[in-house]
């Protein structure tokens, strides 16, 4: 532990031309005369660590005790440290091991080279998570993590239809999509891949086995691949709704917006025959007024229950026609608001 704190401390003073005992203090998490304590102990290992003394004192390294990459350029520096996603990394417990790489990194520079991580700081920002939604950090996603750095098989268990699976996986990568994580494992015997929200593991466990990665194997172009297919694949069920020009508007989001364009598309195709049977009636068979600007479409959502939740954010600009039991959810729903609003 006090090993990797001292090298720790010779990579901060490698990075910068000198730091009070506060800024150390607080950049590796230990009182003042701890850092004092570490100091003398560089010193008396060789290290020249000096102590400059007064108000705007602090420590430097003395003697050129440093190591350069003189082969890097500044946009190289720069981009360098645009590589990580400090949130993601924390997620997978790689944060601390991250850092370190970057301390390496900052202190091997030329001098004319140390502020790229400033700079490349001030001028770019990922904020993953989507808006409006908190995002949990799946508890075995460190352990997932770990396995995927290593090639090593994993026995997973999951939710799946109200019940729970298990799975002998080769987990080849991890996604953040939207502040939600998911793994891309081969499957074996079958050696088919798939795609898993880790939110949905219940256990994990790691075996000592190592899995021979297929080198061919693209990340990125997998997920471009399967992620339309997958968002498509957990759309299980059918409600039919109505909704106003405001509710179209906003419907995409709302709901999995996959299912929202489908919808469109396929009333687009039939648009012509539904204008032509509109035009022979007065009203609709789902009770729906000819011209009366609502659209009905038939959506493909994961379960009733998340049908409700996302449906309800578009609140009078949408009608549940199907099934009944979602209908009626609404109407308990509408019931409950008429009476609280009747109270004022």
């Amino acid at each position: 532990m006090r090993a990797a704190r001292l090298i720790k401390m010779v990579l901060l003073l490698q990075s910068r031309p000198s730091m009070t005992a506060a800024e150390l203090a607080r950049e590796l998490e230990v009182s003042e005369r701890t850092v004092t304590r570490d100091a003398q102990a560089l010193s008396e290992a060789g290290v020249p660590v000096y102590a400059d003394r007064g108000r705007a004192g602090g420590y430097r390294l003395i003697g050129g005790y440093r190591t350069r990459l003189t082969g890097l350029a500044r946009t190289e520096a720069e981009a360098l440290f645009l590589s990580g996603v400090p949130g993601a990394l924390r997620d997978m417990g790689l944060a601390d091991v991250a850092s370190a790489a970057h301390l390496k990194v900052s202190a091997a520079l030329l001098p004319s080279f140390r502020d790229a991580p400033r700079t490349a700081a001030q001028r770019f920002h990922l904020d993953a998570p989507a808006w409006f939604r908190e995002p949990e950090t799946p508890a075995l996603l460190p352990a997932v993590a770990e396995a995927v750095w290593d090639d090593r098989c994993v026995t997973a268990r999951y939710r799946r239809d109200g019940g729970e699976v298990e799975r002998e996986l080769e987990p080849y990568g991890l996604v953040l999509k939207a502040g939600v994580w998911y793994l891309c494992a081969r499957v074996p015997p079958a050696d088919a891949f798939r795609t898993y929200r880790m939110d949905r593991f219940t256990a994990v466990e790691v075996s000592r086995a190592r899995f021979e990665r297929d080198e061919d194997f693209d990340l990125p172009g997998h997920w471009a691949e399967r992620a339309e297919g997958f968002a498509r694949s957990i759309l299980r069920a059918e409600v039919v709704v109505r909704l106003t020009a405001e509710g179209m508007r906003r419907l995409p989001y709302a709901v999995d917006p996959v299912s929202a364009r489908d919808a469109v598309e396929a009333r687009a195709e039939t648009a012509e025959a539904a204008e032509a049977a509109a035009a022979q009636a007065t009203e609709t068979e789902t009770g729906e007024a000819a011209g009366d600007g609502w659209v009905t479409l038939t959506l493909r959502v994961e379960s009733e229950e998340v049908a409700h939740t996302q449906l309800t954010a578009l609140g009078p600009e949408v009608e549940v026609l199907a099934p009944q039991s979602l209908r009626a959810r609404f109407a308990r729903d509408a019931r409950r608001l008429a009476g609280l609003y009747a109270r004022a």
